[in-house]
């Protein structure tokens, strides 16, 4: 009978030599602009946690907001000219 300890150190052992291929890299690079945008609405909401929002709290979420619907919008625009579907 094996113990777990052996098949967990197995496991781990396997699983940390990967790294990502070339293609994932490419992908996580064109969705970097997304990413960025998404950052950003978090930050302006996590500045408005704590005190009520004023009006420069109020633009500054709705901007980020709006780059991120427009990041989305590239990213998706982008996405379909290279695989070449239309919708």
């Amino acid at each position: 009978m094996k113990t777990i300890a052996a098949l967990q150190a197995t496991v781990t052992a396997a699983s940390l030599d990967f790294e990502p291929s070339a293609a994932e890299l490419d992908a996580i690079e064109l969705e970097m602009p997304l990413i960025r945008a998404e950052i950003n609405l978090l930050d302006a909401e996590i500045m408005t946690i704590d005190r009520p929002a004023n009006e420069l709290d109020v633009r500054r979420v709705r901007r980020a907001r709006n780059r991120v619907m427009a990041a989305r919008r590239d990213l998706t625009n982008r996405t379909s000219a290279l695989t070449g579907g239309a919708a």
